[in-house]
């Protein structure tokens, strides 16, 4: 006789494809002690656990911690991080991102980052690189939301691929997209589709046009520079861009109001070492401020 096997619900859940959800509020607030951490909420693996003043109270240095410490098939982390009027904040990480080789479902993993800042405030959005692996299937949106007389800075740098290990970026795909607005209307707009498929076979990789064959992309975005005489600092930029030739190729635009620098590398130290230089070089013009470069950068 044959019996009624009912299948286990605990062991069908098990065998699902694992999805991992994380999700960071972080809101600063000027108070009269100086700026603070107003919100501080989470769900999943994505935390802050406090903030540091290595410049005085009134600009807040924070960590994020992931300890998984990247991102498999069907991952999501969701940051959203706001800064009120007057405040200062100066958002970094404590390793680089991961996006590892995806699973044959193929399931997204991606990352949305959404930050506001208020008249008055600052923010400066600078993580340490992601590296997208091979066969990675990633995806990276930044929406940067400035009332009028905000200033915020970022950059992004991304290894395509394990360089050190030869390992190209073959059979994957990553979409990065940063999008910067001044009360609904677009300042800035980057946006880098990769395919695989177009990378294995040397069309966008080595196109004089597209990555020319250099595996790490970088950007450095800083602004508005609505009134300040720029001239001699870009003169400076361009001097200290070529002084890293070597190691790199890059230029420095002005977009509108925007300040924008693109790299390419072999080498995400390197891209990440230029980029450093330029935003100390740029912070006084800016912000008004001496660069104070996060602790654990030098860990």
């Amino acid at each position: 006789m044959n019996q009624l096997v009912i299948p286990d619900p605990n062991l069908a859940e098990a065998a699902k494809p694992s999805r991992w959800h994380a999700d960071l509020e972080l809101q600063f607030a000027l108070g009269t002690r100086g700026c603070r951490l107003a919100r501080n909420r989470h769900t999943g693996p994505l935390y802050v656990q406090k903030p540091f003043f290595p410049e005085g109270r009134d600009l807040a240095h924070v960590y994020l911690l992931h300890p998984p410490g990247g991102l498999v098939s069907g991952d999501r982390l969701d940051i959203r991080v706001a800064v009120e009027q007057g405040a200062g904040a100066l958002v970094t990480t404590t390793g680089a991102g991961r996006a590892y080789r995806a699973r044959a479902d193929g399931l997204l993993q991606s990352q949305h980052t959404m930050l506001r800042v208020e008249s008055g405030a600052s923010l400066e959005w600078l993580p340490l690189e992601n590296i997208a692996y091979p066969g990675a299937n990633g995806a990276m949106h930044t929406r940067v939301d400035l009332e009028r007389g905000a200033r915020f800075a970022g950059w992004e740098v991304t290894s395509l691929g394990l360089p050190a290990c030869d390992a190209p970026f073959a059979g994957g795909q990553l979409l990065q997209r940063l999008e910067i607005f001044r009360e609904g209307v677009p300042l800035l707009v980057e946006s880098l589709r990769l395919c695989g498929a177009d990378l294995s076979g040397n069309k966008m990789m080595n196109a004089r046009a597209g990555l020319q064959g250099l595996p790490v992309n970088g950007l450095l975005v800083m602004g508005p520079f609505e009134s300040a005489p720029l001239d001699s600092v870009l003169k400076e930029c361009r001097e200290i861009i070529a002084r890293h030739e070597k190691h790199s190729t890059a230029g420095v635009t002005l977009v509108g109001e925007m300040l924008a620098v693109r790299v390419l590398g072999r080498c995400a130290f390197e891209v990440r070492g230029l980029l450093t230089e330029l935003w100390e070089r740029l912070r006084p013009e800016w912000l008004g401020r001496a660069p104070c470069a996060p602790r654990i950068w030098r860990t």
